[in-house]
């Protein structure tokens, strides 16, 4: 199983949480059931915006060396014991800055947490949609410019897209593109097809989420024609309330119209999810047959930033 839409804070284990609060002297509620209550989506969330709030306490802890390092750590064996063989972990490195860290350090140390892994992964950085956010936005193209090869793979783009829309980001689109590191943004998601256009116009490879693409036949074609990889995040696009049900999710429409799909967990923490349980809704509510999941896992191992030996070992696996 390969996982390549996975956020560090929105997947960080209950367990680690707990310990790193305390570590930190930050109160938690007193049980886990509690504290998954504060982690994880619960049923009054109503769209991207309330998805977003629970990543409020993982964020807040992800300020200090060791923390970073812990969480890294007790994520890969997380996955590991699921028996994913690989995954692209991706977190905004300007998020944990607020303890003196620079983003150059934050993006070290991950690497370095990293290098202990049971699994291969690769280390996605994100910038951050906003207002605000343009300058360190360029920092952390600077750093992944300086860790690309090194442990870094793409540079992404993240938060609310319907408050932030994509065009609003051309001369960081540009930047990536300049520095040659693969480009992938959250699009398609709180905003329509015109999003995901944006993006792929942008130079995007991959589309994390992408699912409103169906919005507009064009859009679709012009995937079909870049051969961009969708990033699908099932339960996650449930919770924001873009479809009503796993029957309604649009997987088999996106295959048959011949887009590029993988699926992932998004936020294994914040959804309350892990791969498996996202592969078994799609493979029941879609009816998925042998031969498609066959097929949608090469997809996925040609589409990660793995190397080609890693890729030929993974290949190899799929059944």
């Amino acid at each position: 199983m390969i996982d390549l839409h996975l956020h560090l804070d929105g997947s960080m284990p209950i367990d680690t949480a707990r310990k790193l609060a305390a570590e930190q002297g930050i109160p938690v509620p007193a049980t886990r059931e509690e504290l998954r209550q504060v982690m994880s989506v619960m049923r009054d969330c109503k769209d991207l915006n309330g998805y977003l709030a629970r990543f409020q306490l993982a964020c807040s802890l992800l300020h200090v060396r060791e923390a970073i390092s812990e969480c890294i750590h007790d994520l890969m064996e997380e996955l590991h014991q699921q028996g994913l063989q690989y995954a692209e972990v991706r977190f905004a490195p300007q998020k944990s800055c607020l303890h003196g860290l620079t983003q150059y350090e934050v993006t070290e140390i991950a690497l370095q947490a990293l290098k202990d892994s049971p699994i291969p992964c690769g280390l996605i950085l994100s910038m951050m949609r906003g207002d605000d956010t343009h300058e360190a936005n360029k920092e952390t193209i600077e750093v992944a410019k300086a860790f690309y090869g090194k442990g870094v793979v793409a540079i992404d783009l993240a938060g609310s897209e319907s408050l932030y829309p994509t065009h609003n980001f051309k001369e960081e689109f540009a930047l990536v593109r300049e520095a040659g590191i693969p480009l992938i943004v959250h699009a398609g998601e709180a905003a329509g097809a015109e999003s995901v256009r944006e993006a792929v116009e942008a130079g995007a490879v991959r589309i994390g989420h992408g699912v409103r693409s169906l919005e507009d036949p064009e859009v679709v074609q012009l995937l079909v024609d870049k051969r961009v990889m969708l990033e699908l995040c099932p339960t996650s696009n449930l919770q924001t309330g873009i479809f009503p049900s796993y029957e309604a999710y649009p997987i088999r429409q996106l295959m048959e119209a011949g887009v590029r799909v993988c699926v992932n967990t998004d936020n294994m923490t914040v959804s309350d999810t892990t791969l498996a349980k996202e592969w078994q809704h799609l493979i029941e509510a879609a009816h998925l047959t042998k031969e498609e999941v066959h097929a949608i896992l090469l997809d996925t191992i040609d589409a990660t930033f793995a190397p080609e030996k890693t890729k030929e070992q993974l290949r190899k696996a799929v059944p």
